[in-house]
Parts: structure tokens; C-alpha cells; sequence
């Protein structure tokens, strides 16, 4: 396959660096968020082209001169991960020998981040493995959106920005519900931080979802810990894969006396047959990012619904390039 990318400027200012230009290169895994970044920063991707040879080896090229630019790469490394993040590591290398000033890995979806601890005796910790490749082939900082485990920061040795998409589901919570009435809930216990963060923006109540999960894609919920009972629930988390959570959490939340219920989650995976089982489902609405490109499947189902996050990420790029508090926006 081959990807030539690039835009054409838009007649308003860009973006500037302190030092030396700066450069917005795109892998194949998302290249419609790839140019509503672009188009956020009025900055034209610059011209590359990352191919399969036969043998499906990745080859990149870039095609504009980069030297002494501050590069940014926008590259997601969702399905198929593996091709995705070999995509990412060579195209790191290929600006790295064209004597890129700074390169900054922009991976909207960090594959690899579910497998951040040995879960079992002889098992990887595959998330630490992912980072040291990106970090070694060149990359001299990275950006990320809602880690799935916060500590995967510290896995690289380089410095790493965990954006949060919480401040585009609030806006929308906020022009879409009536915040009376609405309780926000954490499908598992692991995910209440990031739940109970939502609800302070929005001053909504929280519940738990206590669940117990006996393999890998399945879940079983137990109970529910607190009243749902005539509220709107907002189930929260940062990633649907086989949506069995989902599913039966909001079923519980329903059972108990729960007048509708949605999902706000950042990484929409959907994997399998999960775009089936939420549209059957009595889930009101699936809310999700465009952090990983939506298949076809995803854009026809009638209860999911894409935000973008490209001027999130944008504006994060464009202070991270003029030396600016990135963590300011989130206050």
C-alpha cells in the first residue's frame, strides 16, 4: 500500500517553534485524524511515503527536508498493532538519520497498555517492551491520550504527556444532559480515578460497577455500589474491546432502577463481534473517540456515536512545540 500525505496551506498562520521548524509526519493508522490535526494547526503534513514491499516489509521515505525540524509523528498503534507500531519505530529512524532536531512519537492509542504488569508467572510486561523499541529507535518525547494504566508513563525514559479526553466528553455531557439528573459510573473498580474525575467536572454523583471477570473478554457483574436508581448513568472508561463489559453493566445499572443508560469511552477497539452486541444491546448510546480510526461498522451502528479529538491533540502539539504548559490544558 502507499500513502503520499499532504495539504495544502490554508491562507491563516500556523503554529510556530522557538527553534527551527516544525513538521507533522502521518502513519497509515489514522490518516483522517492525521489531517484534522493538520488542518487544527494550518500546518501541511509533510510529503512522505510509507509502503509495503511484497513480503509486506515497511518502507519509508521522507520526502521533504526535516533537518533541524521539530518532528511530530502521528501514529496510532491499533489494529493491526503490530504493523502500526513497526510503521512508527522506521518512520522514528527515518526522520532520526535526516537529522530531525526533535521527534516526538504522537500515538493517540497506545497499543500494548492492557499488558502492563505480569498478570501470571512467565508472562511479558509487553507495555515496558513497546516503549523501550520506541525510545531506541529515536524518538526524543512522547504524547499519548488516557493511558490505560497511568505508571506506563514512567516506562519510557524519555518524557511522555498523558492527554486526557475528559475535557471534550464534559462539553458534550454538558450541552447534551440535563447534569441533574445524571450519575456517572465506573464500569470496575479500576477504573474509579478516572470516573470520580468526571463526575467532579460535571458535580454528578458516582457509582461502582463490582464485577468479576473469570477469562479474558468476559465479564460477569456481581453488583452495583450506589442508587442508581432514576438517574441518567454515564458509564466511563478508556477502552471497549469486546464490549461485554459495557453490555452487562448496563444491564445491571437498568435492573436496579437506572432510567437510561450511555457510555463515554475514549479508545473505541471493537473488536470481533462488539459493534453487533452493542447495537443489540440495551445500551442508550457508545460515545468514543476517533483516537483510533472508526471502521465502516462503527459509523453505521445507530447508538455510537465519534468525537474528534484532533484539536485536543493539536492544541497539545502546538504548545509542546512553542515551549508551552501542556498540562494547563486539563486545569
Amino acid at each position: 500500500m502507499l500513502t503520499s500525505v499532504s495539504t495544502e496551506a490554508r491562507g491563516k498562520p500556523s503554529v510556530t517553534a522557538k527553534n527551527g521548524s516544525i513538521k507533522l509526519v502521518a502513519g497509515n493508522s489514522n490518516p483522517v485524524l492525521s489531517e484534522a490535526i493538520s488542518s487544527c494547526l494550518n500546518l501541511p503534513l509533510t510529503k512522505a511515503i510509507v509502503r509495503r514491499f511484497a513480503d509486506m516489509e515497511v518502507f519509508v521515505e521522507i520526502q521533504e527536508n526535516v533537518r533541524g525540524s521539530d518532528v511530530f509523528i502521528i501514529q496510532s498503534t491499533s489494529y493491526p498493532a503490530n504493523d502500526h507500531l513497526m510503521e512508527l519505530l522506521i518512520i522514528t529512524d527515518a526522520l532520526r538519520r535526516a537529522s530531525a532536531r526533535r521527534i516526538t512519537a504522537v500515538i493517540p492509542y497506545f497499543g500494548y497498555a492492557r499488558q502492563d504488569r505480569k498478570a501470571g508467572p512467565r508472562t511479558p510486561i509487553s507495555a515496558k517492551l513497546v516503549a523501550n523499541l520506541i525510545t531506541h529507535a529515536g524518538a526524543d518525547r512522547v504524547m499519548t491520550l488516557d493511558l490505560h494504566a497511568g505508571q506506563i508513563q514512567g516506562f519510557f525514559d524519555i518524557p511522555t504527556d498523558n492527554l486526557y479526553a475528559s475535557p471534550v466528553m464534559v462539553r458534550d455531557i454538558r450541552d447534551r444532559f440535563d447534569l441533574q439528573t445524571v450519575m456517572v459510573v465506573s464500569p470496575d473498580v479500576g477504573g474509579v480515578v478516572r470516573a470520580r474525575g468526571l463526575a467532579k467536572r460535571i458535580n454528578a454523583p458516582l457509582a461502582i460497577i463490582d464485577k468479576r471477570r473469570e477469562r479474558a473478554g468476559e465479564s460477569e457483574v456481581m453488583n452495583v455500589i450506589g442508587d442508581v436508581a432514576g438517574y441518567t448513568c454515564i458509564l466511563v472508561d478508556d477502552i471497549v474491546d469486546s464490549g461485554g463489559t459495557l453490555v452487562n453493566a448496563a444491564d445491571a445499572l437498568l435492573a436496579n432502577g437506572a432510567k437510561d443508560v450511555y457510555a463515554y469511552i475514549t479508545h473505541g477497539v471493537l473488536s470481533g463481534g462488539a459493534v453487533a452486541r452493542i447495537t443489540a444491546s440495551k445500551l442508550k448510546e457508545l460515545v468514543i473517540t476517533d483516537s483510533i480510526q472508526p471502521t465502516q461498522a462503527v459509523l453505521d451502528a445507530h447508538n455510537v456515536r465519534v468525537l474528534s479529538i484532533s484539536t485536543l491533540i493539536g492544541e497539545a502539539i502546538g504548545r509542546t512545540a512553542s515551549e508551552e504548559s501542556v498540562s494547563s490544558l486539563f486545569d
